[in-house]
């Protein structure tokens, strides 16, 4: 479990990249600052997450639930998630990340509204 978690700075919508290759998938270009967050969320799309740089912390599962886990990426490391499972990430140093999510959707748990 993340003990101290900081609110740093996660990219604004003008400086991510949102890409559509075809009608089913779509890729966000994502650089956070060190200790920027985004909170535990799920949504129906599944998500392969590439750490192009940098060393991120994704919780997985649940908050608070027995089965939760942590998993760690640096550069070149990808993650899958399942569609519905709930995640969250803390950037652990500067990083930019390559998110692809299938099908695409209007918004990520990133967008925070």
């Amino acid at each position: 479990m993340i003990e101290r978690r900081h609110q740093g700075i996660v990219a604004s919508s003008d400086q991510r990249g949102r890409g559509t290759g075809d009608e089913g998938r779509q890729t966000f270009r994502l650089p956070f600052g060190e200790d920027a967050e985004v909170p535990t969320h799920a949504h129906e799309n599944e998500q392969f997450a590439y750490a192009i740089r940098g060393r991120v912390r994704f919780g997985i599962g649940a908050e608070g639930s027995p089965q939760r886990d942590e998993i760690e990426m640096t550069g070149g490391e990808v993650l899958h998630l399942p569609a519905n499972v709930p995640h969250s990430v803390v950037a652990l140093q500067e990083t930019l990340v390559l998110d692809l999510f299938s099908p695409p959707s209007e918004k990520t748990g990133i967008d925070r509204d």
